[in-house]
């Protein structure tokens, strides 16, 4: 599974903003780093204290299975906990589903359709039971098809699979009546892959742009400009996003580094992101004034 930092762009003019905002940073926890903070005081105090250092005001939260345990289910009572010191601290929580402990890419294939619906279940039964100051904000999902050993031969049937699912995931949350946003994560090479699904023919991006309510692209690149920068092979999927009042949420790799056991990112990785994120605006006057401005600058903990 992806383990990369991340960048995501709110697409603005669906909120009919124009301006360029401060970018406005999210961070990943993956699965031993996030079961330490909803277990853990002062594992969790150390990463709000890290957060709110960084300027990062996301925190893509793991919530599913990990080494024979399912504490969101088991003891809710440690997520309620830690989601309420991290909005008393101004900080918000999506829920993180899929990871390579689980191997969730096979998600998208029929035998394991009901263990990816159940652990989407999971977040939305959560939510229900939860007050509103313990509920997560969010739900990002990182299943990726393209890790599968039979990819090659049968891309186009698991791309169909892959979007199927998506569709099931957002057909739960319509009738749980929840609001909260939910997008997967997706390659930039998505948008060269045209595929016909249920009677549409478009770009397999297009499509998933067109399921959930938004998209996180990894678009790993460790320059902005150029044909091959993160810009360009960002922009299709952020003007098509954009005229559907959708958000997508581009992903950068920068590198980390571990101290005391965690993954934390390394100060001169976050001394680069105002240099990309400055590159917005001109992408913004090539483009027509198409694309909103730079919105969340994440990163990845894991």
């Amino acid at each position: 599974m992806t383990r990369a930092i991340l960048i995501p762009v709110a697409l603005l003019l669906s909120l009919g903003a124009r301006n360029t905002m401060a970018a406005e940073r999210a961070i990943w926890a993956w699965e031993q780093d996030s079961y330490a903070m909803v277990q853990e005081r002062a594992a969790g105090d150390a990463a709000i204290a890290f957060l709110k250092s960084k300027g990062i005001r996301i925190l893509y939260l793991y919530a599913d299975a990990f080494q024979g345990r399912t504490l969101l289910a088991a003891r809710p009572n440690l997520y309620r906990a830690f989601i309420r010191r991290l909005h008393a601290n101004g900080l918000r929580a999506y829920a993180l589903l899929g990871s390579a402990y689980l191997h969730s890419e096979e998600y998208i294939l029929p035998e394991h359709r009901a263990a990816a619906l159940a652990m989407f279940r999971r977040v939305l039964d959560y939510n229900a039971a939860a007050k509103p100051g313990e509920r997560f904000d969010g739900i990002n999902l990182d299943i990726e098809p393209h890790v599968l050993d039979q990819w090659a031969q049968q891309k186009v049937q698991l791309l169909g699979q892959f979007l199927d699912l998506g569709q099931a995931f957002m057909e739960l949350k319509r009738a749980s009546g929840q609001s909260l946003p939910v997008g997967p994560a997706i390659p930039f090479w998505l948008d060269g892959i045209v595929l016909d699904w249920h009677g549409t023919t478009k770009p397999v991006s297009e499509q998933v742009i067109d399921i959930y309510d938004y998209v996180a692209l990894m678009d790993y690149r460790d320059h902005a400009e150029g044909p091959d920068g993160i810009v360009s092979l960002g922009a299709d999927e952020m003007d098509y996003a954009n005229r559907g009042h959708k958000k997508v949420v581009i992903g950068v790799d920068l590198g980390v580094a571990r101290i005391s056991g965690l993954w934390w990112i390394r100060a001169s990785s976050f001394r680069r992101l105002p240099a990309l994120a400055g590159t917005q605006p001109a992408h913004r006057q090539r483009r027509g004034g198409c694309c909103g401005a730079l919105g969340t600058i994440a990163a990845a903990l894991f």
